[in-house]
Order: structure tokens, then sequence, then C-alpha cells
């Protein structure tokens, strides 16, 4: 290869690098990681799996460490817009230049062996947190758990938000099969908090096998938030719960957790914005649990609702509409540029005949019909991380 000098000729490269998108197991990245940390990472660190609410958690997390000295790293996935969303130090997303210096760290140690881009950038990260010497990293697992490539650092603390079906044909297809895979982030010896309120026991059984401190967190947390929802409330406990097992070494007191949790906030989380007095909510929500909390906080205030809806192939579109369709009055179905996309035609296929549904053409169209639909008070944008993302850059010229 010649000399890749921006971020866009790395991330391009990277993506033909591994034939495959999605290829779990940690063989590949073990290599890589002990050639770079051959005594471990200089950090603490906070795994954080689950089906839904992973982002959310880290927010409170990092939210909180920003109101005291502890200077924290927040690893995450997908991002929205730009790709330096994934890599953020006390609250700020880190340059391309560092990205590309991680990189070429990476790349001085890979020799011949192959990494995914989700590898690849799991790796960065761990590079750019050592060189920006922050006391901890809060690490996202991107799918599942145990053959997760951020799954490859021992933790001080692990998280698991809670457990759902979502990427079934990788991990199984029921609960207690999730379950497990969420559980491999536990180490024997190391708290495991977990937020689930009808937990499989397959976790429970795991902690046991490998004598890992698993403990559940029960009760939401009822100080005031700015993340809009019930179950906002839980992982705010959660977050809260985790950094109480690092108070020994990363010490927060009762009033910067009370100013971090009121403080945090995340992009396309219920996220609202106010356009022609219309309100337009843009939620990420991608699978059937994370549509039903989405329900669930529209529920609070009735009003009528146009939808612009697009999901990826390998989700249950049915039942993902089907967690919402009373509440929205008309749907709008808009195309996705990416190779797991549904096309309009099959997403039509997925409602039922009563349902009135629009095809357009792109988002473009679908937000300016929605925008100028004047008996609709609420727009809600949801079904994907690539649907928000869409739709931002778009409301960004209103």
């Amino acid at each position: 290869m010649g000399r890749l000098k921006t971020l866009d000729e790395w991330l391009n490269w990277q993506e033909g690098l591994h034939t495959q998108e999605i290829d779990l197991g940690l063989e590949r990245i073990q290599k890589v990681y002990q050639k770079l940390f051959p005594e471990g990472v200089p950090f603490k660190v906070i795994t954080v799996a689950g089906t839904n609410g992973k982002g959310s958690t880290i927010a409170f997390i990092d939210s909180i460490y920003q109101q005291s000295s502890v200077r924290a790293g927040a690893f995450t996935s997908p991002h929205i817009i730009k790709y330096n969303e994934r890599f953020t130090i006390s609250g700020q997303m880190v340059n391309d230049e560092t990205i590309c210096q991680a990189f070429e760290t990476i790349e001085t140690c890979r020799s011949d062996v192959s990494l995914t881009y989700f590898e690849f950038s799991t790796l960065a990260a761990l590079v750019i947190f050592t060189n920006k010497e922050v006391d901890v990293a809060i690490l996202e697992i991107g799918l599942g758990g145990r053959l997760d490539s951020a799954n490859i650092v021992n933790p001080n603390v692990s998280i698991i938000t809670n457990i759902d079906l979502d990427h079934t044909d990788y991990l199984g297809d029921t609960r207690e099969a999730i379950g497990f895979e969420k559980a491999g982030i536990m180490r024997h010896n190391i708290p495991c908090v977990c937020a689930d309120q009808n937990p499989p026991t397959s976790l429970q059984n795991h902690a046991d096998n490998i004598g890992a401190l698993l403990t559940f967190v029960n009760q939401p947390y009822l100080g005031e938030i700015s993340l809009q929802g019930e179950h906002q409330q839980y992982n705010a406990a959660l977050a809260i719960a985790a950094i109480n097992q690092l108070q020994k070494t990363l010490s927060t007191d009762q009033d910067q957790i009370i100013k971090g949790v009121k403080n945090a906030n995340l992009s396309g989380r219920f996220e609202v914005k106010i356009i022609n007095n219309k309100t337009i909510v843009l939620d990420v929500a991608h699978n059937e649990a994370a549509v039903m909390a989405l329900a669930s906080t529209l529920r609070t205030n009735i009003t009528p609702s146009i939808a612009i809806f697009s999901a990826l192939k390998d989700k249950n579109i049915e039942s993902m509409i089907s967690a919402i369709e009373p509440l929205i009055d008309e749907w709008l179905l808009v195309p996705l540029n990416v190779n797991r996309a549904t096309s309009t035609q099959e997403m039509v296929e997925k409602f039922n005949l009563s349902s009135n549904i629009k095809s357009c053409d792109n988002m473009n169209n679908a937000i300016h019909h929605a925008v100028n639909t004047q008996q609709y008070q609420r727009i809600v944008i949801f079904g994907s991380f690539h649907t928000v993302a869409d739709a931002m850059k778009i409301l960004g010229k209103y």
C-alpha cells in the first residue's frame, strides 16, 4: 500500500482490507493487541454491552466524569455524521490527525493480519486513549460481547444494559442465547452491573461459572435527567452503579454525579428539533425493543404524527412497525444508500393494507412533504442510525 494521508483514505482502505464486514472472533485482533500492548492498556476500563441503551449509559458516565478531575475516553459506534464521533476525551471529539496517527501505529504492528473496519477502530481507540493519557476508557461493545473486538481488553467493571432480540443471525434467536453472548464481557472476580429488569438465567449462570461479581440495578434514578424516556432513568442508575464500583481509584462526589446525570446529552436519542412550529423527533431506534421505548415516550404526548422510516434488511421490520403503529397517522418510507438497506418496495410489504404509507425517492423529499403537511404537529424520524444521519444532514439546512 502507498502512504495513506487523510482519514477518508484510511477508512476506504480499511473497508476493502477484510472481505467480511462483520467477522466475530478475537484471534486476529489478539495478535495485534499483544504487540501494541504487551503489558495490557495503561488505564482503567469499563466495557458496556447490551441490546439498547449503551450509548446513553456511556453518555451518563462520561458526563459525570467531566464534572470531576477524572480524564475519561469514550469509544462508541456507529457514528451518526462523522467518524470522529467514535472517539471522545472529556467530551471532545478527537481530530483526524490523532486518528490517522493511531492507524499508522496499528499498521506497523499488523504485518499480515487481516483486520475489519471495526477492529481497526477498536485498536485505534486504545492507542488514542494511551497517547492522550486517559484515566479510564469507556468501551462500547459493538455486537454481542463474547466475540466482539472490544472484549479483547480486561475491564475493571463491565456493564450489561439489557437483553433483547437483535442481530439474531450472529447471536442466536432467544434471549437466553443472546444473554450468554453478552455475559462474555464478565471476568472472574470483577464487578458486572446489569439493568435488565427480567434477566435471562444465562447471565447469572455464566457469572456463577466464572466467579464474576454480578449485581442487578432494579430501581430507576429519580433525580433530574435531560435525556427523555423512563428507560433513561434506568440507564442513569446503571451508570451511577458502575461509577460507584470504581470510587476507590476514580473518585466522584454526589454533586458531580447529580450534575453529570443532569447534563448528559446524546445525539439521536429522542432528540427534538422545532421547525415551522412542528416538533421533529429523531431517534436511532433500530430494533423492536428500542421502538417500544420510543413509542412509550411519544405516548406521554399524543398528537397527530407522521413518521419518516427506513430500516436495514436484517431487522424484524414488522415488529418494529407494530410497536409504534397506533401512534403514527402516516408513514413516509425512504431508501437508504447502504449495503444492508431494505428497498422501499420491500418495506411497503411489511405494512397492513390499511396503513397510510407513501414511498419517497429520498430523505429530502420526505422531510419536505412532512414539514409542509398541515395536519401533523409531530414528525418522528427513526429506524436506523443511517435514517437519522440522512435526516440530520438535511435538517441542518432548515
